[in-house]
């Protein structure tokens, strides 16, 4: 774990400009008003054994706790953002980007307004789908959360 290199990719990622499209970036992907940041990420736990990812899922879990110590430090508690709820909204409802694709990878989400940036921040574990590796997530955006 390498809480002081992520916080220094958010902060950076505070005041970095957002493209103008959709696609890849070198933190993960990125679009028009968001970026979201792919901070870590395991190896070998796509639909493996079980045991193991809930082992992966638990130190990506600790890892984001961590962040959410540090960052509250500085921005306050802030909110726990319920992604499950943002998934089944889906449905229904068109999600903003990067929201939407959060709720379909992610389940719960720490959430802050950065403070003189007109940015929210959110820190999630990716580990919905099975079939994909576990991640420690950052997202960074200037769209409200729905």
């Amino acid at each position: 774990m390498d809480s002081a290199r992520y916080i220094a990719l958010i902060d950076e990622l505070c005041f970095r400009p957002f493209p103008a499209e959709h696609g890849p970036s070198d933190t993960g992907a990125a679009g028009p008003g968001w970026h979201l940041a792919e901070l870590a990420g395991s190896h070998g736990l796509r639909g493996g054994d079980p045991a193991e990812r809930a082992a992966g899922v638990e130190q990506y879990e600790k890892e984001r706790d961590a962040l959410h110590a540090h960052l509250a430090s500085r921005w306050g508690e802030g909110d726990v953002l319920n992604l499950q709820t943002v998934l089944l909204r889906t449905d229904r409802e068109e999600i903003p980007e990067p929201w939407a694709s959060l709720g379909a990878r992610a389940r719960v989400a720490y959430l802050w307004a950065a403070r003189g940036t007109d940015r929210w921040i959110a820190v999630a574990v990716a580990d919905r789908d099975e079939a994909d590796e576990v991640q420690l997530l950052a997202v960074v955006t200037q769209t409200d959360p729905p």
